[in-house]
């Protein structure tokens, strides 16, 4: 974004008239500059805040927009800076575009109604970066797989793809009611292995139907797979807990051979294992998000007793988690699983970076990761950007996505078209799911989901190609 600036200092014309607010009243507003000046280049992308100095104090004749001609951007609004200032807040979101701007004839008079004349000024926004990120999965070998990739890459920084949580469960409930509201579906759904530890062909949740993957796909949406790893909270007990408190289930245990948590770790994995390979088998390509969100509340800069990790795959700190990924890793290559995309979830506590510390010592590895998320609830424009942003640096060579999103304490997460404009380019959103919220069951209001889907740079299922 830039950040306006401009002098306001007296300038005198050739003809004696004193400008910068003094200029005789019965001369028409001229434009003296404006910043970014007219021919900048290397403009950032995103939000631009245009200051338009003129040659004398000027009123604004209306706050309407539809009058000011641009092209390569999109005007957002405008309002009145300072006496001689006006403010036009524009929305640049390609790089290397030309920017041209026609101000209308009275867009400002001066104190006597004397009209501003036309004036026509632009810039060129930022060439694209040269991309780090690898043009290839770090495992993925299917070719869906590797479409699945491609097609993800080849969106980033240009489009977001729009994702829900399924509710809970092995279905696409909150997609449909998202469709029901808005005319469009998600382009990705995302299925969560929180019940596999149940899972029978006769109980109330039978994974190894893939039917409703199997339909979503065909229909050409998006899969994303994620795993709330329930364990028994000690050995031998029925009660499974995913959550770190009053749970005795650890990492380090799991991948220790002959222990109880070690057989649970296996047996489960295999459980999973099975369900992946099914959907390989059946050409479907997936992102995969499992140990999200590790490092919990650990990393706040004042550490109390509450400052832990809540889930008992970060319970033990750093080192163990990232064994316990590098083992599942491993496992799945074991197993023959090739059609994942691997996702790891970074967590600064819900984005404030100013009380919690980056968790970059938890990162696997590149060698393990193929896209880095970020979870994020309630944030604004500025917030989406400054995680983004950071996220982005720690990891130049990945693709950044927001994990998981949805209201918090003030209500909705800022909208996808503020996100896009200020410059937060994930490369997918995914809301989660939450019953009786609006009309769709998911933690963003109708009003939320309404912007998103008719959003430009929002991705909806009818605008996948075909990628089996």
């Amino acid at each position: 974004m830039i950040i306006a600036g401009c002098g306001g200092e007296d300038r005198t014309s050739a003809a004696g008239n004193q400008t910068g607010g003094n200029t005789s009243e019965y001369n028409s507003p001229k434009v003296l500059s404006t910043t970014p000046p007219n021919g900048a280049v290397d403009i950032s992308v995103g939000e631009v805040n245009i200051t338009i100095v003129f040659d004398q104090k000027v009123l604004l004749s209306s706050n309407n927009t539809s009058a000011i001609q641009i092209s390569g951007a999109s005007v957002k609004g405008i309002k009145k800076a300072s006496d001689n200032n006006i403010l036009l807040v524009t929305s640049c979101p390609e790089y290397g575009t030309p920017v041209r701007i026609t101000l209308p004839t009275g867009l400002v008079t001066n104190a006597t109604g004397q009209q501003s004349e036309s004036y026509q000024f632009g810039f060129t926004t930022a060439k694209e970066p040269t991309s780090l990120i690898p043009v290839t999965p770090i495992t993925a070998s299917t070719e869906s797989a590797k479409k699945l990739y491609r097609y993800l890459l080849e969106q980033y920084g240009k489009k977001t793809i729009s994702s829900v949580m399924a509710n809970v469960n092995w279905n696409t409930d909150c997609a449909e009611k998202v469709y029901k509201l808005t005319g469009k579906y998600p382009a990705m759904n995302c299925y969560d292995f929180i019940h596999i530890c149940y899972s029978a062909s006769n109980s109330w949740i039978n994974y190894d139907d893939i039917t409703p993957v199997q339909q979503w796909y065909t229909a050409r949406g998006l899969v994303q797979l994620m795993w709330h790893f329930n364990v028994p909270i000690r050995e031998n007990s029925t009660e499974y807990s995913f959550y770190s408190n009053n749970n005795f289930f650890k990492p380090s245990r799991a991948l220790t051979s002959g222990t109880w948590e070690n057989k649970w770790f296996y047996e489960q994995m295999d459980k999973v294992v099975d369900i992946i390979l099914k959907l390989q088998d059946a050409g479907i390509a997936a992102t995969w998000r499992p140990f999200h969100e590790a490092a919990g509340n650990a990393i706040a800069k004042q550490q109390a007793d509450w400052t832990k990790a809540w889930f008992w795959w970060g319970a033990e700190g750093a080192y163990p988690y990232k064994q316990l990924w590098i083992a599942m890793y491993d496992y799945f290559k074991q197993k023959g699983v090739n059609n994942l995309i691997w996702v790891w979830t970074t967590q600064n506590y819900n984005g404030n970076s100013s009380q919690y510390n980056q968790d970059t010592a938890w990162y696997p590895g590149d060698q393990y990761v193929d896209i880095v998320a970020r979870d994020l609830y309630g944030g604004n424009a500025d917030q989406n950007l400054q995680e983004f942003n950071e996220i982005q640096a720690a990891y130049p060579n990945k693709m950044v996505a927001l994990g998981e999103c949805g209201h918090g304490d003030s209500g909705d997460p800022a909208k996808m078209s503020d996100v896009w404009a200020k410059g937060a380019k994930w490369s997918h959103f995914m809301v989660w799911c939450q019953s009786e919220q609006g009309t769709t069951d998911t933690m963003c209001s109708d009003a939320w989901w309404k912007d998103a889907m008719k959003e430009p740079n929002v991705i909806t299922r009818d605008q996948v190609p075909d990628l089996q």
